[in-house]
């Protein structure tokens, strides 16, 4: 039997270190002689497959920490929320309840993939699924007899920084996300409406005597707003928008001269504060793999703009009697009204669907003064029509920061009604409106803070604007 002194086994590992080195080197002459022996591109395609493996790494590292955060928020249990089966990461948690931490790349060893892996970068193809035991996907809390406990919150889908845009400006976050956030934007609004003018009589009921002329209104409508919204808790916010108008019309009617080929025009400007309007929002479900976000909000909106009403109309050009203009354009709509809404949104990467329906009751209002003719009162209770609007429409997200939506609006107000003091309400004729529109937009992130949402909404009815252009910049604290 040979036996070895205590002494010994040192002096063997020693000697074991040159034969290691020499191992190693050859190891590495024997790679070395492998990428000698590969063409450019096969050098170059495996480059491309490194960094690929690489990325893909960076991808769920970034994921697995915005899980955490959304855990921290009680949006989601640890480590979850990203589908398993990308081929780059293993999100089964670890005693501490922390996704496991990537495997290391292994050698790269051209044309040979390493052990238990379909690349060359030895990343797992199917990294380890979690326990689906407590159902849903999701490891149940345990004590410690083994019975089951509190099931942990369903995971949500984790969204990227655009589809976060589109989110915001449907108003469901960061609404809920104890965040300040100032929201300014500017839109125009233009209107171009023509109707026919008669002016005369009809003789033998059949035979019009008089001037037929065509009249025309162009208008645009500049309004800025500031719209500050707080989340007060995780489901419940608040917010308030004050907007400032500027409105400038121009009106156009033949029959200058007595002359129906003949027309003059007029204009008028005004500038004021709008209705600033207030609302609270309160969020039913949170979204998750199965149910979508739902918001429910009230709204508020007070008649501090400049009323439409008593405003009077006057003959601009003495030589065309047919041509009347107001002498200012209201900033508002004279009336309080209460609005009741409801919106859904679900994310399906990369595309965001999302709807709402909402419900405006416009409160009555005594007025000294309705009339238009000048030296004329004529007080009135004015009641105008309740509307109901619906809508919803498509986000899809085709970049980290860019994003791009179409969508969908009607709203349907029946007609208003006037009474007299002392009378009952009578219908105004010609005021019941159906307005629909078509609405283009485009969101762009600029950094964590600051969003860019662009919008074009093209009318479909008469009773809609011909378009309207805006423009908003949300910054969030």
């Amino acid at each position: 039997m040979i036996r070895f002194s205590r002494t010994s086994a040192p002096r063997m590992a020693l000697a074991a270190i040159p034969a290691a080195a020499m191992l190693f080197a050859l190891s590495q002459g024997v790679s070395a002689q492998a990428l000698a022996d590969q063409s450019v591109e096969d050098r170059l395609n495996t480059l491309m497959r490194v960094v690929s493996e690489q990325q893909k790494q960076i991808v769920s590292l970034e994921r697995q920490v915005t899980n955490l955060e959304m855990a921290q928020r009680g949006r989601g249990a640890p480590g979850y929320g990203e589908p398993t089966g990308n081929g780059a990461v293993a999100e089964q948690p670890g005693a501490d309840g922390l996704p496991v931490p990537l495997p290391p790349l292994a050698q790269v060893n051209p044309g040979t993939p390493a052990p238990g892996s379909s690349t060359a970068t030895g990343v797992p193809v199917n990294p380890p699924v979690p326990d689906n035991s407590s159902g849903g996907g999701l490891p149940a809390a345990t004590d410690g007899s083994g019975a089951v406990g509190q099931t942990q919150k369903a995971a949500q889908p984790v969204r990227t920084q655009s589809e976060d845009a589109v989110v915001q400006s449907q108003q469901h976050t960061p609404l809920f996300e104890h965040k300040l956030t100032l929201d300014w934007g500017i839109n125009d609004t233009y209107y171009d409406r023509r109707q026919l003018q008669l002016s005369g009589f009809l003789a033998l009921d059949a035979i019009f005597l008089g001037n037929i002329n065509l009249g025309e209104t162009k208008s645009h409508q500049v309004m800025a707003d500031l719209d500050t919204r707080y989340g007060l808790t995780d489901r419940i916010s608040v917010d308030v928008d004050v907007p400032y108008i500027y409105r400038h019309s121009n009106f156009i009617v033949g029959g200058a001269g007595g002359a129906a080929n003949t027309v003059s025009d007029a204009s008028a400007n005004s500038s004021d504060i709008g209705d600033v309007n207030f609302g609270i929002y309160y969020q039913f479900l949170k979204e998750t793999n199965n149910l979508p976000d739902m918001v429910g909000s009230l709204r508020i909106k007070a008649p501090t703009g400049s009323s439409p009403f008593g405003i009077k109309l006057a003959q601009v050009d003495a030589n065309n009697t047919n041509l009347v203009a107001p002498t200012k354009l209201p900033t508002g709509t004279g009336f309080w009204n209460i609005t009741a809404g409801l919106s859904v949104l679900k994310t399906y990467d990369p595309v965001v669907l999302f709807g709402s329906v909402s419900y405006t009751y416009n409160i009555a209002r005594s007025f000294s003064d309705i009339s238009s003719v000048i030296g004329q009162t004529e007080p009135a209770t004015v009641k105008i029509g309740d509307v109901v609007q619906f809508g919803g429409g498509v986000a899809l997200a085709f970049s980290d920061k860019d994003s791009a939506s179409i969508s969908y609006t009607m709203a349907l107000e029946p007609e208003s009604q006037t009474k007299a003091p002392g009378g009952t309400y009578s219908k105004v004729p010609g005021s019941e409106t159906t307005a629909a529109a078509l609405t283009f937009g485009l969101n762009h992130v600029v950094n964590k803070h600051l969003t860019i949402n662009g919008s074009v909404s093209v009318g479909l009815t008469p009773d809609t604007p011909n378009f309207v252009i805006g423009v908003r910049f949300p910054y969030t604290f």
